[in-house]
């Protein structure tokens, strides 16, 4: 049995259709003129969206853009203001998500949402249980429920356990979980807002397999994403939105990389990769052989000030535990930590700090902000018992002025620094961590996928902020699962395979192949 037997799906769509050779074939989506409009904030001014059925419409656009809040209006998240939203060609009012759901719309959100202490079965079927009767009364069919997603799994080729707690899971993981939970309400219409943030190449690939299959079978895809080689490898139409407007739609065959970032941005664009080559100092940080048993061991590297030391690796490989430990997140089975040749016990992340530490985490949601706090608190979390306390009480007036200049700095697209932090796009929440993190004045900062999520423009205002801190003597250790970037910023780049260093390169001599060599062990 095929997967899309095992799914529900008919008979597999004519290509003729999907390229819309048969005029008679309806758009699956329509979007016309819709508004949206929040305290302060337009994030949407009259946009319009176009999906075939059988393609993948990519929607690009810079953080801020509207692309999030549009498709939460057409998941029934949202409501918009004016506007209307057609379904093979008849108009619908998507007023829940249960009535998108139930019209066949699924939506992927870039932020994850699942339930942390339920397991990876309970998180798939939720609503959906199997049930069985005991005569008096009904329970969960939790063989029946296990036995469902198995088979989901085996036809999707994903190798999890349907009994674990996703708060197990690694981040990674947890975004395939989404994934395998959209393709299972069999929806004629799939939104994909950022699924691979938090995927490995391969990963990658086993998710643009299952696209094909959804394609070939009629699904009409939207898919957000700001990764370039991912618009031109899978995306059919690609629209383009800015500051909430609607901009142009092409084919995708027919744009390039330049086209589309300068519709992206409205400007031309440097180098996404703006480093600079500064003065390399001492050693700021030294780790000597150090182990955190089960998850990596002898783990040793020096990194010195106005060093970008990029770390590479593969999920699992261990990375994101190495900062940890670094940070005092999580204490070390053995091995020593230096910080400016003198050697520290990092029992917490406070220790850490005293040391002139920072660690900017990889899942901004879970560990990163407090969503029903204002941007402001935010920021100034990680301060207010420094320098800006004084006698018993916090100096707001000057810790406010300083946020505000990170907030013009970093170019953190908000009404104000009042706003809750959750009102903002992913990359404008991630842009107000950093900004966090700078508020420390640190001279170590450890970042843990600087810029996913981010959009191209954003991505290369914090790359050059990155080289910027360099070149004023921070030391920096920068994990990405993106290997332009790692390329790209990095001076030496150390590579991680199954908890354990494999190996390090110079930045003159590194290359995609080297690094993939080195990870994969």
């Amino acid at each position: 049995m095929s997967s899309s037997e095992s799914l529900g799906f008919q008979e597999p769509f004519n290509e003729s259709q999907a390229a819309g050779v048969l005029p008679h074939v309806p758009y699956l989506l329509e979007v016309e003129g819709v508004r949206k409009e929040f305290p302060g904030v337009v994030a949407l001014d009259g946009v319009r969206l176009q999906v075939r059925p059988g393609t993948v419409h990519a929607l690009m656009g810079e953080n801020g853009a509207g692309k999030s809040t549009l498709m939460k209006i057409v998941a029934g998240v949202y409501q918009p203001d004016t506007g209307e939203i057609r379904l093979k060609g008849k108009p619908i009012k998507l007023t829940t998500p249960l009535v998108a759901l139930d019209a066949g719309i699924a939506m992927i959100h870039q932020e994850l949402n699942l339930m942390p202490y339920m397991t990876v079965a309970e998180n798939i079927w939720i609503r959906r249980e199997p049930m069985k009767g005991l005569g008096f009364m009904d329970f969960v069919d939790h063989k029946e429920m296990r036995h469902m997603t198995e088979h989901l799994f085996r036809r999707l080729n994903i190798d999890l356990d349907p009994e674990a707690e996703v708060r197990h899971l690694t981040v990674a993981n947890r975004q395939i979980v989404e994934i395998a939970k959209a393709v299972s309400f069999e929806s004629d219409i799939l939104i994909m807002d950022e699924p691979t943030s938090a995927l490995t190449e391969r990963e990658v690939d086993h998710l643009f397999a299952i696209i094909a299959d959804l394609k070939a079978h009629g699904v009409g895809i939207v898919y957000i994403t700001h990764k370039m080689d991912e618009v031109f490898t899978i995306a059919d139409d690609v629209s383009v939105f800015r500051d909430g407007r609607y901009i142009a739609t092409h084919l995708a065959k027919d744009i390039n990389r330049d086209i589309l970032i300068k519709e992206m941005v409205g400007r031309e664009l440097g180098a996404m990769f703006p480093k600079e080559t500064v003065p390399i100092g001492d050693v700021a940080l030294s780790v000597k052989n150090l182990s955190l048993e089960g998850v990596f061991s002898d783990v040793s590297f020096d990194l010195r000030k106005g060093e970008i030391l990029g770390l590479a690796g593969l999920v699992g490989a261990g990375r994101t535990n190495v900062a940890e430990t670094i940070f005092g997140v999580t204490p070390p089975t053995s091995g020593e930590i230096f910080v400016d040749g003198k050697k520290l016990t990092v029992d917490s992340a406070q220790t850490a700090m005293r040391a002139g530490m920072a660690f900017l985490t990889e899942d901004r949601k879970d560990t990163g902000c407090f969503l029903v706090l204002s941007v402001l608190e935010n920021m100034e979390i990680a301060v207010l018992q420094d320098r800006y306390f004084k006698n018993g009480f916090v100096t707001q007036g000057a810790l406010t002025a300083e946020c505000e200049k990170l907030k013009g700095a970093l170019r953190i697209k908000t009404p104000n620094l009042d706003e809750r932090i959750e009102n903002l796009s992913g990359g404008n929440q991630q842009k107000g961590l950093i900004g966090r993190w700078l508020l420390t004045k640190p001279r170590i900062l450890i970042l843990d996928e600087p810029t996913r999520g981010i959009d191209v423009g954003a991505k290369a205002e914090i790359h050059r902020l990155i080289s910027k801190l360099a070149g004023e003597g921070l030391a920096v250790l920068m994990i990405s699962s993106e290997m332009p970037e790692i390329l790209g910023m990095s001076d030496r780049i150390m590579v991680m395979h199954d908890g354990r260093v494999t190996g390090f390169l110079d930045r003159s001599t590194a290359d995609q192949v080297s690094i993939m060599h080195l990870a994969s062990g």
